[in-house]
């Protein structure tokens, strides 16, 4: 009896976690290999695409400003570009705000279709009829290099269709865990992206610093209403047999909270909205990949991979099964993610300040496990568009 029960808690724990410790093996190692590139940033073209760059924005009156001018320091360095301000059911002054600063605005007001996919559904459905040849998307809280709008017009110009530029955390000096924010997002958003690059893979969306061609926004129109809508719209990409190629040579960057309670919102939205895809596209990505579409086996290796915080945990918890060879497993496992995480602030450039930080990391966990019951409340199927406050350290 009891070594029954060994076996099954070795099987589920084998379950949960060995696909996200194949998936951070696979990607690890191929972000170490030779760098290859989906095209050539210093060739250039004697026919840039024209390029929209939509910024959606709900109640962002305070920022809006600085981000637009921002954007349109940008634009100065390429040709033919716009930036368009989608205002989302505002109630503050947004939309005036960034007409003043120099942008063009359009508004929304939908009070049943709440969220940030919907607002960038009726922005694409709107540029559509005018003669752009793709799009950009920016957040509204953001900052980017002023080569950006520049390189993913270069990039568009030589054949690519969906891209995806490096996103960070622009304020890790604020706090200790907004220090941890930019070292995962160093591994999620950059390390695991050149990995995917490497391998000939799509990349994934990231929800800003993303640009979708016209062919490909017609081919499949941004009609994701999840809180998750940037995975949710790239698995349908990606299903649709399109590829996201990584522009790892600009920066988009966004400040992160640096009080609890604004921190803890973003993180349950952000992994709620993971959790609810989990749910809702697991079984029909393995059905497609048992039916030979090998493009789903990225994706559905992405969403096995927890994150980080909680596939350490399962690790943590295997441990405690008194059988040798899973206790082995899970201390592999735990070296993996341990390399995973020092290759990553590497390969972003993170400096002796990061490395320190990682000692923090047992009471970022402990944090993430008090947001548990949040998190799955966001993992629900109407968790709407919700503005994060970011504060100033």
């Amino acid at each position: 009896m009891i070594t029954s029960l060994l076996l099954l808690a070795a099987i589920l724990a084998l379950l949960l976690t060995l696909p996200g410790s194949l998936e951070l093996l696979a990607l690890t190692l191929a972000a170490l290999a030779p760098k290859k590139t989906a095209f050539n940033a210093t060739q250039t073209s004697p026919a840039l695409p024209r390029l929209a760059v939509v910024m959606p924005a709900h109640n962002e009156a305070e920022g809006i400003a600085a981000c637009v001018a921002n954007l349109l320091a940008s634009l100065a360095h390429s040709h033919g570009c716009t930036l368009v301000v989608i205002a989302d059911n505002c109630q503050d002054a947004t939309a005036a705000i960034a007409a003043q600063a120099g942008a063009r605005v359009l508004e929304r007001h939908n009070d049943i279709q709440r969220g940030k996919g919907y607002a960038l559904d009726y922005a694409f459905k709107t540029l559509l009829t005018e003669e752009f040849d793709g799009f950009i998307v920016v957040d509204a809280d953001s900052r980017v290099d002023v080569a950006l709008v520049h390189e993913f017009q270069l990039a568009f110009a030589q054949g690519l269709s969906a891209a995806q530029c490096r996103y960070r955390i622009a304020n890790p000096e604020a706090s200790r865990r907004a220090r941890l924010q930019y070292i995962a997002w160093l591994a999620f958003n950059e390390l695991r992206l050149l990995g995917r690059e490497q391998l000939q893979v799509s990349v994934g969306i990231l929800g800003n610093g993303f640009a979708l061609s016209r062919a490909v926004l017609e081919a499949v129109p941004y009609e994701a209403g999840s809180i998750a809508e940037d995975m949710e719209y790239h698995l349908r990409l990606v299903n649709a047999g399109y590829k996201v190629n990584f522009i790892d040579s600009v920066v988009v960057s966004s400040d992160a909270p640096n009080q609890g309670d604004n921190a803890a919102v973003q993180r349950t939205r952000w992994e709620g909205g993971r959790f609810r895809l989990i749910i809702d596209h697991v079984p029909s990505l393995f059905m497609g990949v048992l039916q030979g579409k090998s493009r789903l086996v990225e994706p559905l290796a992405e969403l096995l991979l927890l994150p980080l915080a909680y596939h350490v945990l399962l690790l943590m918890a295997t441990l405690l099964i008194p059988l040798p060879w899973l206790q082995y497993y899970a201390l592999a496992g735990l070296a993996l993610v341990a390399a995973h995480v020092l290759i990553a602030i590497r390969i972003g450039g993170g400096g002796v300040e990061d490395f320190k930080t990682l000692a923090t990391v047992p009471f970022y966990i402990l944090w993430k496990l008090t947001l548990m019951p949040k998190l799955w409340r966001n993992a629900r199927n109407d968790a709407q568009w919700q503005r994060t406050d970011r504060e100033n350290p």
